[in-house]
């Protein structure tokens, strides 16, 4: 307090010092100075979250995938099936010579 009210550079450069330390205490407890450690916790935790959504979201294509080549192998043995019915020799098309 003394600092502000004396008039001398030893004063004011005291005034101004005092200003700065409470300016960075302030910042400091706005925002807390993050370690290395903790800054990696976080960014494994998000890997980690996006590999499951990655993984959740390639199952579910893998057994929509699944299920519609299941439905194609139907399909292709029931045209199969309906082919070997159809194997009469057809009758030729055109002039007989």
């Amino acid at each position: 307090m003394l600092s502000g009210v004396l008039n001398s550079k030893l004063a004011i450069e005291t005034n101004r010092s005092i200003i700065r330390a409470f300016v960075a205490m302030r910042q400091l407890m706005i925002s807390p100075p993050i370690d290395k450690f903790t800054l990696l916790q976080n960014e494994v935790k998000e890997l980690k979250e996006y590999i499951e959504e990655v993984f959740a979201d390639y199952n579910d294509i893998n057994d929509d995938t699944r299920m519609q080549l299941e439905l194609i192998n139907q399909t292709l043995a029931e045209l199969q099936s309906k082919k070997s019915l159809n194997d009469k020799p057809r009758p030729k098309i055109g002039f007989v010579k």
